[in-house]
């Protein structure tokens, strides 16, 4: 990906005359660009590793580098604060990158980092969007990222059982590749997917936009395997077993501050024979949100499955390439569009379909038919391209999201949308506060909001105000501080209040028996 925003050079947004007049309407800028510097401009904290640390480091590892232009694409992820910052001339970077080949690279690495007091930071795709990636010391002298890209493989697929073993490594797109060839598909589609990792989406709990079918990606998970300072751990086996706790799950989520991923075992399903899309038009947002419960309670329904309240529907964002342009593909005037999709055999997507039309049209959804949500499906991967666009005008653009009960929904949405506007509105400018439901369970949802807003003289100062609002108000309310994000660095200040004191010991007693130098991810995950 660029250094500085997301994705790839090819694929950056370009604003629209109708997306520009609407934010000078609405937010009252100029439209111009904003300076930024190049690479080339960019000053990058110098390393602290010496010519002894680096000889003992390619004694480990052949791909080993102080260079700045390595250092400054695995200095942070891609959230508007990790951009904000890459705004700056000065800036934060790991003092040396390792790209190892094998486990016995990873743990001998560690093993280096944890005698010499160097921090070591994993690296997948670069996507962490809560400062997972941030190249924090802590208490040690050094930081060096250890990036996964040579975990690229393969390494075995089981036709029979439906299950195959992957490189922690391997890109979503390259995943797909692969379990091609031998007629599978994991289904795992989050709006990274273009770039995001195996081990990735097992360290952080992905959540894809297929969930509603295919589920989460700790659904998805196996077995793992493991490299710790202390040792190499293989998990899983079996498909079920009473064997004492799971001691996957210590890993699914650990953001690699337990240890570091290498090798994933997913569940896998055979490529559907058909997809069939339907958009659907709804009223309000609480008759969507009230259908689409009853759809996760009833079961058998859509594999993707989301609703959009009435102020993103009413600026497409489900639509991106629409943005700003009015109702597209047949909407209303107000109302909320849902989005459904359903895999399968002829017989099996059709009858899925059906029994989705019979709640939704009992909740007074009118059918858009089949473009919108091909519209959807087209575009989904490029809204992080548009919040760079935004950026470079001076437009603030952020997304966060939590999940809560079906009770809870409503009150959250509101307390959550409350504070950002709030807190956006006392830097000085409005807000415009979308949100729409992406993931959906029997006993509740996700909520993924998206903020817009004109960006003041202190950008950063700006959007950690509002974050911590938005946080709090989440907290407050009973809901998640994250569903699919991950902690980070950004969340962490909340993790206390979602897993309480006997919590924060259990973590801090299985960091200290798997990393007892603290070597692995400072500052993340566990406050």
């Amino acid at each position: 990906m660029k250094w500085d925003a997301w994705g790839a050079e090819a694929a950056a947004t370009h604003l629209s005359a109708d997306i520009k007049n609407l934010l000078v309407g609405v937010l009252g800028i100029s439209g111009d660009p904003i300076d930024a510097p190049t690479a080339d401009q960019v000053r990058l904290s110098p390393t602290r590793l010496t010519d002894t640390d680096l000889d003992a480091l390619r004694a480990i590892v052949d791909a080993v580098s102080t260079a700045d232009g390595d250092r400054l694409i695995r200095s942070g992820g891609k959230s508007t604060l990790d951009l904000l910052r890459r705004k700056q001339i000065e800036q934060a970077a790991p003092d040396g990158v390792a790209i190892p080949a094998s486990d016995d690279e990873v743990h001998a690495l560690l093993q280096w980092c944890a005698l010499s007091e160097v921090a070591v930071v994993p690296f997948g795709g670069g996507t962490s969007v809560v400062g997972g990636l941030d190249p924090d010391s802590g208490e040690h002298r050094a930081t060096l990222s250890v990036d996964l890209r040579r975990f690229d493989e393969l390494i075995a697929i089981d036709t029979v059982s439906g299950q195959a073993t992957l490189g922690a490594g391997v890109t979503g797109p390259a995943a797909e590749q692969l379990l091609a060839e031998h007629g599978f598909t994991l289904g795992h589609f989050p709006q990274s997917f273009q770039f995001a990792t195996i081990g990735g989406f097992a360290a952080t709990r992905s959540s894809g936009q297929a969930s509603a079918g295919y589920g989460r990606f700790d659904d998805m998970v196996t077995g793992l395997r493991v490299v710790t300072p202390v040792g190499t751990l293989d998990l899983g086996g079996a498909p079920k077993t009473a064997a004492g706790p799971d001691l996957r799950q210590l890993f699914l989520g650990s953001e690699g501050t337990f240890g570091i991923i290498t090798q994933v075992t997913v569940r896998v399903r055979r490529i559907p024979q058909v997809t069939i899309g339907e958009a659907w038009h709804f009223p309000d947002f609480a008759s969507g949100a009230d259908a689409l419960r009853a759809v996760a309670q009833q079961g058998g329904g859509p594999t993707v499955m989301r609703l959009s309240d009435e102020a993103e529907t009413g600026v497409n964002l489900a639509r991106p390439a629409e943005i700003g342009a009015g109702d597209q593909g047949g909407a209303r005037s107000g109302g909320c569009l849902a989005i459904t999709t359903f895999e399968g055999t002829d017989d099996v997507a059709a009858a899925r379909r059906d029994l989705t039309a019979a709640l939704f049209s009992a909740a007074g959804a009118t059918s858009m038919g089949a473009e919108p949500a091909h519209a959807w499906a087209h575009g989904r991967f490029n809204a992080p391209y548009l919040r760079d666009a935004l950026l470079a005008i001076g437009v603030g653009c952020e997304t966060l999201e939590t999940a809560t009960t079906w009770a809870e929904l409503a009150d959250t949405k509101a307390a959550v949308a409350t504070a950002l506007t709030t807190a956006i509105e006392e830097s000085g400018s409005p807000a415009l506060v979308l949100c729409h439901i992406s993931h959906t369970y029997p006993t509740g949802a996700s909520l993924y909001f998206t903020v817009v807003y004109r960006a003041t003289d202190d950008p950063i100062g700006q959007w950690l105000h509002a974050k911590s609002a938005a946080s709090q108000a989440m907290i407050d309310s009973g809901a998640t501080i994250t569903h699919h994000h991950a902690v980070g660095a950004d969340h962490r200040p909340w993790l206390a209040d979602e897993v309480g004191d006997v919590g924060l010991r259990v973590l801090r007693a299985v960091k200290s028996a798997l990393d007892p130098t603290g070597i692995l991810n400072p500052g993340k995950l566990i406050p």
